[in-house]
């Protein structure tokens, strides 16, 4: 996505826009009950995706640092705990939603 310099976001404090990343990665590590198929069905995006954007954003991570400073733990224990199988129905509403992704 393409910042947009009129967006108030970025006119966001970088200590405040951190805090309320910080906040929302918590969130996520607490409602495990959020699959990340559903978020991505519903949102386009999910836990995988902001280890993805910090990598972007400049984090000195390989993917699987940055998956665990996401998780809260290793990707593998992740899913292991807390994933479970993506129905087809689910698959379906992921694949529309990423279509809408810019």
């Amino acid at each position: 996505m393409n910042a947009n310099t009129d967006d108030p976001l970025d006119r966001l404090d970088d200590a405040q826009a951190a805090a309320a990343f910080r906040h929302l990665v918590r969130h996520l590590r607490h409602r495990h009950d959020a699959q990340n198929i559903d978020l991505m069905g519903l949102a386009g995006f999910c836990r995988n995706c902001l280890a993805d954007w910090i990598i972007e954003a400049g984090a000195p991570l390989d993917k699987a640092a940055a998956r665990e400073a996401i998780h809260g733990m290793g990707a593998g224990e992740w899913k292991a705990r807390y994933q479970s199988e993506a129905t087809p129905e689910q698959l379906a509403r992921m694949a529309e939603s990423v279509k809408k992704n810019g």
